[in-house]
């Protein structure tokens, strides 16, 4: 049966190829090389494509997830006298944006800062493993691959640079300049990442297809809820508490870009007249909770409820 699919002028399966050599179509249906993926007419061919601009969307955010991680356990672990926090942060920054520069100059075509991809068509692209067919019902074809080439491994090896450089640099610095913290806790967000990074590669591995489809909208919604809780934890109910310290405003400003962030993402830009207009509802959600936050406070409605009986 497997001779007989060989020859045969298709091949069984989404993912099953066949190479192209000289011109003409060879060899048995198999696997693509990487790179490449199987055609219409089931031959494998090379992925020369650009990505398209919600790839990079999606490459952005994965991008983005290290770095937001960072800054949250750099705060949440740096303490309020702690000189060191804002170089820190800058550090966590610059090894981000290093690795992102290094992984672009690594992928084909190397030394240049693009990338050549195949176009992402279904969800199924992201599980090939899935998909191996068994023509005769007992022999199995393997034909798993990278059908999103470059866009599952890209992710992978940038959280590899991401855990190279935060190794060589960080600990150096937080030894040399994270005086205002004990022995035991300087080292604490870096012990974080160390926990962090097995989890978004697991969830690269596992979900990377899931997410490709759902991040703009979990940016929308983990933006939207990290920003009520922020304000309501800074007890944060008029204007003027907002601007009363520079970091609300900094805080402020970074969930307005990740909403509209999310905003583009699910727009895709697709028709700019109709798409860039929705980005004035980004300010909305921070100015709802300041108009509505002071019907909802806690002590008022208790006030109220006690003057009621």
């Amino acid at each position: 049966m497997l001779a007989a699919v060989a020859v045969s002028s298709t091949c069984p399966g989404l993912y099953c190829g066949r190479m192209m050599v000289n011109g003409s179509v060879e060899g048995e249906c198999g696997v693509c090389p990487r790179g490449e993926r199987a055609n219409m007419q089931k031959v494998c061919e090379r992925c020369i494509e650009s990505p398209e601009i919600y790839d990079w969307l999606y490459l952005g955010f994965m991008a983005m997830l290290p770095l937001v991680l960072h800054w949250f356990f750099i705060e949440w672990y740096s303490g309020k006298k702690s000189s060191s926090a804002l170089l820190q942060h800058v550090t966590a920054m610059l090894e981000c944006s290093m690795s992102a520069v290094v992984t672009l100059l690594v992928t084909e075509p190397v030394g240049m800062l693009t990338i050549r991809s195949c176009r992402v068509q279904m969800l199924s692209d992201w599980y090939t493993m899935l998909y191996n067919p068994s023509p005769d019902y007992v022999n199995t074809l393997h034909c798993t691959q990278e059908a999103v080439y470059p866009l599952y491994t890209i992710v992978l090896i940038y959280y590899a640079f991401c855990l190279i450089l935060m190794m060589m640099l960080r600990p150096l610095l937080v030894k040399k300049m994270a005086c205002g913290l004990g022995k035991s806790d300087r080292f604490k967000s870096i012990y974080a990442a160390l926990y962090f990074f097995p989890i978004l590669t697991v969830l690269q591995a596992i979900g990377g297809g899931l997410l490709y489809y759902a991040f703009p909208y979990i940016i929308l919604v983990l933006s939207l809820v990290t920003l009520a809780v922020y304000m309501s934890a800074s007890e944060i109910q008029s204007f003027k508490n907002l601007v009363a310290k520079k970091k609300r405003l900094i805080v402020l400003f970074s969930h307005w870009l990740l909403h509209a962030y999310g905003i583009i993402s699910i727009s895709r830009l697709d028709k700019l007249e109709q798409d860039l207009p929705l980005l004035a509802l980004v300010p909305g959600p921070a100015l709802f909770y300041i108009v509505t936050a002071k019907f909802t406070e806690p002590s008022r409605i208790l006030l109220e409820a006690g003057n009621g009986h």
